[in-house]
């Protein structure tokens, strides 16, 4: 009885705070902040130190939430993604998936360990969880602001934000290792990673397309009943991610190649699918951002603000902009195009939990590097999120709509014949 009551209360708090959260959203949209804010700083108002006093620090537990979150949000992604937005987009997104999120970790980890003498192995951790740009922040917001990008910018940064999560992993997890182990920081250290580096994208890549083509297969195949396909498609996008992480590979990139087949290769239903999980991608987000806000201590987390504050000027002003003139330099990719997307480098729920691994890994890093990422997404996506609609009107990339209000049909032949007069 005792347990039925304690998840009795735990889902009327989840849900309660589910409901203030999307009810707020119009607020959020008035204000022009990235709506996602809120159910941090709703997670936060209700942790220890604030009006719920709930005490949540099991950061294990939510890394096993995370872990799930993110893969139904990169599946998601994967569905939005067409095979139009691959051939117009791929090898720029590959290229800031794998050289800038390898440069943006090395220029903040140098920088870091310069500016405020954190040690180096440390300063290249921060940088690894902070390289990667953020698919739940960067889909959600072009969607709040109902952008639409010319040049094929909004598909580059849609990809890029889905397959770059793999580097970022691999990185902190190599940067953990080496901390944790105190491993010398020389070349051949990091040469010594490159086959796990090949293990898990070859392993994720090959699982995505295999999982992806099977998965259309079957749902094309075997008639099931009609509200059972969307259901179908997320239970193997569990399975996919689960098996492909089992056997060493990544998980996050498989799903994400995975649902980008799946919409590729359905036959049918596959708007009742997208919708399906559109919902399911928006329900994982608002749950892993309330989940991470809760884990955070607002008087500890000022101690950290001057770094985390710190880190993000070094990323959002210098990394994340050399990175990006890095990975494009190659394609003739025009300025204002490359200064977009050096500025549209969104960090969100991504970066605060990649930061939970060095934290419940057996090291000697404490949950203060936790709030120092907290900190720097917090200010990436107030400042990057409150302009990027600004950003793309200044730099003038705003497409326009390729077919002008539609008139009544009589005002359209009126207006027809006076142009036939003229």
């Amino acid at each position: 009885m005792e347990l039925l009551t304690s998840i009795e209360v735990i889902l009327v708090f989840v849900s309660f705070l589910f409901l203030v959260g999307c009810l707020l959203t119009p607020v959020a949209d008035r204000l022009g902040a990235p709506f996602l804010l809120l159910f941090l700083f709703i997670g936060m108002m209700m942790g220890e130190n604030g009006i719920g006093g709930v005490q949540f620090d099991d950061f294990t537990f939510a890394y096993d939430i995370g872990s799930i979150a993110l893969a139904l949000i990169l599946f998601s992604g994967g569905l939005d993604t067409t095979r139009a937005s691959f051939k117009k987009a791929g090898m720029p997104s590959l290229m800031l998936a794998v050289v800038g999120v390898i440069a943006t970790t090395f220029i903040v980890g140098l920088l870091i360990n310069f500016l405020f003498s954190v040690p180096l192995a440390l300063s290249l951790l921060l940088g690894a969880v902070v390289g990667s740009t953020d698919a739940a922040a960067t889909f959600l917001l072009l969607r709040q602001r109902n952008i639409q990008l010319k040049d094929g910018l909004g598909e580059t940064l849609m990809v890029e934000a889905g397959i770059n999560d793999p580097m970022a992993i691999f990185l902190t997890i190599t940067m953990v290792t080496i901390v944790d182990n105190e491993l010398a920081m020389d070349a051949a250290t990091f040469i010594s990673f490159l086959p796990q580096l090949a293990q898990q994208l070859g392993l994720g890549l090959v699982a995505g397309i295999l999982g992806g083509f099977i998965t259309a297969l079957l749902i094309n195949r075997v008639k099931m009943p009609v509200s059972l396909f969307a259901p179908f498609a997320m239970a193997a996008c569990l399975l996919i991610f689960n098996l492909t992480a089992l056997s060493g590979g990544s998980g996050f990139l498989a799903v994400f190649i995975g649902g980008a087949i799946l919409r590729d290769r359905m036959t049918h239903q596959t708007e009742r699918v997208s919708q399906f999980h559109d919902g399911l991608s928006w329900i994982s987000q608002i749950v892993l951002f309330l989940m991470l806000g809760l884990l955070v201590t607002p008087q500890e987390l000022l101690n950290h603000v001057p770094l985390g504050l710190g880190v993000a000027a070094v990323l959002i002003f210098i990394a994340r902009p050399l990175a990006t003139v890095i990975s494009l330099a190659p394609f003739g990719i025009g300025w204002r195009q490359q200064a977009f997307i050096g500025w549209v480098g969104l960090r969100g729920a991504v970066p605060i939990f990649l930061a939970i691994i060095p934290v419940i890994s057996p090291g000697p890093v404490s949950s203060g590097f936790f709030d120092v990422v907290f900190v720097v997404v917090v200010a990436s996506l107030l400042l990057q999120g409150w302009t990027i609609s600004l950003a793309a009107r200044w730099l003038r990339l705003i497409a326009d709509p390729e077919d002008g209000p539609k008139l009544p049909l009589g005002k359209g032949k009126a207006k027809a014949r006076a142009k036939g007069k003229d």
